[in-house]
């Protein structure tokens, strides 16, 4: 194949060492390529020491794998004196009976060097710092979670069975019962009248389930709990008030974000931590949901086309739209998401009408970055508009399975 860059390199990148592969003109034929593969460490000196060796070669293009975190230290520190992507490893295997990492060097450096692999998208620096700020939150919001869940766990191994009443254990009311539980009161009817606002007309039903077998050891246990569960919320909200000075230079694009049915600020803080904001990487929206894994997979085999499942995507902006796709699922009514939402379950299902509702959020997402442009909402009623026959029909059958007859005159304008 033709050579498109005539001095190139490849890092085949472990925690401990790194595999340096470097290509370049034979002097002694004019068709043959000279290869030198040196091992160095991943410790930033040495890195350095690896920079002003491809420096010095000349090298126009390196290429390295995404492998898990470790390519970042290297890659952050050649890009700016040097031409450095990072591909995916999926694009990029090795022949058959040829693993090992020197091989894996050289293999990945023969593709470079030809122009056959795609770079994957590496954000410049502001974002990834917004998206290590997300990340973390999103990582301790489920932590926080789990340690909700432990403290649940705790009261049922109790007796207590606060959840079944309460439906936030840790709201003003809960969290007020849990505290006097640990302090030692054991009196049902005294935990019940605590009760605030809307938890008052349970307080028979408080009682019921405050009546338990609390002991000082599930007081040792909840204690600790709440005490992790203070510690994360207060991490949280200081991981939230340095996300909100970074997205300063993003105010218009989260406002825009935030038109869109289900996509709250958190939300709209994760797709342009995770996207960038900048839709020129993408060439169509369907470049964006591709990138992002929410939608189905090609399979095609002699003519015939098979059930192909989603990409695995980016997983932080996948869970993000999840969100998104659930809360405007619940707008039934109002919202063209809701509808369609509500329209694909009964072929797809709930998860992959989810999927469906993810690719349309993103979608939305592309162009509204793209043009600048707020969200609009084609109605609860979109369907219905779009095909009133069919709306009509299908009316009409319903009336006919309840033993009715229906007859449709239209509305007379006033």
């Amino acid at each position: 194949m033709d050579v498109l860059h005539q001095r190139c390199a490849a890092l085949d990148i472990g925690k401990k060492d790194l595999k340096a592969c470097v290509r370049t003109p034979s002097p002694s034929g004019r068709r043959s390529r000279r290869q030198e593969i040196r091992t160095f460490a991943t410790t930033t000196n040495t890195l350095l020491e690896l920079r002003d060796w491809l420096v010095a070669e000349q090298v126009t293009l390196v290429v390295m794998e995404a492998t898990s975190d470790y390519w970042r230290g290297a890659f952050y520190l050649l890009e700016d004196c040097l031409n450095v992507i990072l591909v995916n490893a999926a694009h990029a295997k090795g022949l058959p009976g040829r693993k090992t990492d020197v091989a894996d060097a050289a293999w990945l450096c023969q593709l470079g060097e030809c122009g056959l692999l795609k770079a994957s998208f590496v954000p410049p620096e502001p974002i990834r710092h917004l998206r290590d700020l997300t990340r973390y939150r999103s990582t301790l919001a489920a932590e926080l979670g789990r340690e909700a869940q432990r403290l649940e766990k705790e009261l049922e191994d109790a007796g207590i069975k606060l959840s079944t009443v309460a439906t936030d254990i840790l709201g003003v009311s809960g969290r007020a019962m849990l505290t006097a539980l640990i302090d030692g009161e054991r009196d049902a009817l005294v935990l019940a009248q605590m009760a605030k606002a809307r938890m008052r007309p349970k307080i028979p039903a408080l009682v019921e389930a405050l009546t338990g077998n609390f002991g000082e050891h599930h007081a040792f246990l909840c204690r600790l709990h709440l005490e992790r569960i203070d510690q994360l919320k207060a991490a949280i909200a200081g991981l939230s008030a340095r996300i909100e000075e970074e997205m300063h230079p993003f105010a218009r694009q989260l406002e825009l974000l935030e038109t869109i049915p289900g996509v709250g600020r958190a939300t709209a803080e994760i797709i342009v931590a995770e996207t960038g904001a900048d839709m020129d990487r993408f060439r169509t929206a369907g470049h964006l949901a591709s990138w992002a894994g929410v939608c189905p997979g090609h399979h095609e085999s002699a003519g015939k086309h098979k059930s192909g499942s989603r990409r695995h995507g980016n997983r932080w902006l996948g869970a993000a739209l999840g969100t998104a796709a659930m809360a405007a699922s619940r707008t039934r009514e109002t919202t063209y998401l809701g509808a369609r939402y509500h329209r694909l379950v009964p072929r797809l299902g709930k998860k992959k009408a989810l999927v469906a509702i993810e690719h349309s959020i993103l979608t939305a997402v592309w162009h509204m970055l793209t043009d600048g442009v707020s969200d609009q909402d084609l109605g609860g009623d979109y369907f219905t508009r779009l095909d009133p026959e069919r709306t009509m029909r299908r009316l009409t059958r319903q009336a006919n399975a309840l033993g009715f007859t229906i007859r449709f005159n239209p509305i007379e304008a006033p």
